[in-house]
């Protein structure tokens, strides 16, 4: 154990009151009304819930000791299977077959690591590429002849429904175009997570609570803990550890089919070769940055999700406002590092920060080629940053062979 008190709630709303307070003073310095607005936090929301699901997906796994490296292609299997079906029968049999087909992967994973006892990242890498090669096989076959579809793209899926807030959304709506200070900015928050919320997102939301009871306030969350912590001593007290291993990896894959599910059918009603764009990887990122726990997964892919909407978005200006804040963010952890003492980290954060500061200065926007790599460049800052804290569980990506605990 690291010995580090977790935050309390009061804590984590000061810590949320701040960054609130940082970014409309962002907002209101560069003029880039765009970073809290509605479409932009709608827009994160949408590119946050795959992400999430996947890193939901990979912390029901590594809980149980598995480290599952092919949730991308759980979420490829999910797209396609969930496509085919939603354009065949109906949207919500397409969910449930994106989630049977990432469940496959899943059950593939847990033969091939818990059975076999092949090592975790031999056997995610291998899914991914295994999963990639079927889709486009059977994309091609199912796909290629029909009406508005080709080799690579499905016909249109119909849309699977999203609700409102009444005249509240409205409301908000008009406050945040106020642009005034903190006022609309909580405002543009507020809207963006109350309009047009597909119901995927809702069910997503579920899943992410229903994740926290199952895992951490039941026996059977206790049990499957267990096998990720000291597998050896959950079996001396008769728990079945390679039981709960295919749960947990089942349970992964088909939340990462979920994940693809969404992709195909919320953002764009059709299946199209390589529409995951590695957010297998960044759900597995979210998952480590919130230390393998709910709530700091949820985080984490809000994280995420906002920089992947601000380069769907063309927003070069709004980036160019942000490096601000992450400068100023650094610096500030540069002379926290120092007060700590631990020269190396302040040096380096303080480097970067005063590197950023001076490209913010000389700039009026940022080339639309970072802006493309902002949701990969914020994964791998957000990960450094975070490495400190992180303790995974004791067993996780560790081959365990029956009769151990015996």
């Amino acid at each position: 154990m690291t010995g580090r008190r977790r935050l309390s709630p009061a804590v984590v709303l000061l810590i949320v009151a701040g960054a609130l307070v940082a970014v409309s003073a962002v907002r209101a310095l560069t003029g880039a009304q765009d970073v809290t607005s509605p479409g932009q936090i709608a827009g994160a929301l949408t590119m946050a819930v795959p992400i999430g699901l996947a890193g939901l997906g990979g912390l029901w796994a590594e809980r149980a000791g598995v480290v599952n490296i092919g949730l991308e292609g759980m979420m490829i299997l999910g797209t396609f299977f969930g496509a085919w079906a939603g354009w065949q029968t109906s949207p919500w049999l397409g969910v449930l077959a994106g989630m049977a087909g990432g469940a496959l992967g899943g059950l593939v994973h847990a033969f091939v690591t818990v059975t076999i006892g092949v090592d975790h990242i031999v056997s995610g890498v291998a899914i991914n590429i295994l999963a990639l090669g079927a889709t486009q096989y059977l994309a091609k076959l199912v796909f290629a002849d029909k009406p508005a579809g080709s080799p690579k793209q499905s016909p249109p899926i119909d849309d699977i429904g999203s609700v409102s807030l009444p005249w509240v959304s409205d409301w908000l709506d008009k406050v945040a175009a106020h642009h005034w200070f903190l006022v609309s900015d909580v405002a543009g928050i507020l809207g963006g997570l109350t309009t047009d919320v597909s119901l995927l997102t809702l069910l997503a939301v579920a899943l992410l609570i229903g994740t926290f009871f199952a895992l951490w306030k039941t026996a059977f969350g206790l049990r499957l803990r267990s096998c990720g912590e000291n597998p050896t001593a959950a079996e001396s007290l008769g728990v079945n550890v390679y039981r709960y291993k295919y749960l947990a990896v089942i349970a992964s894959g088909a939340l990462a089919g979920l994940g693809g599910v969404f992709i195909a059918m919320v953002p764009s009603h059709i299946y199209n070769e390589g529409q995951t764009g590695g957010r297998g990887y960044i759900g597995l990122a979210a998952m480590i940055f919130g230390n393998w726990r709910p709530g700091g997964l949820a985080m984490g892919a809000g994280l995420f999700g906002y920089t992947d909407s601000l380069q769907l978005r063309n927003g070069g200006p709004s980036v160019h406002a942000l490096l601000l804040l992450v400068a100023v963010l650094l610096l500030v952890i540069a002379l926290w590092r120092a007060y700590r003492r631990r020269w190396t980290a302040a040096v380096v954060s303080a480097v970067a920060g005063a590197g950023l500061l001076v490209w913010y200065a000389t700039t009026d926007t940022v080339p639309i080629e970072f802006v493309g790599a902002t949701p990969y460049v914020a994964t791998l800052l957000v990960l450094s940053l975070a490495s400190q804290r992180l303790r995974m569980p004791k067993a996780d990506g560790l081959v365990y062979r029956r009769g151990q605990g015996k």
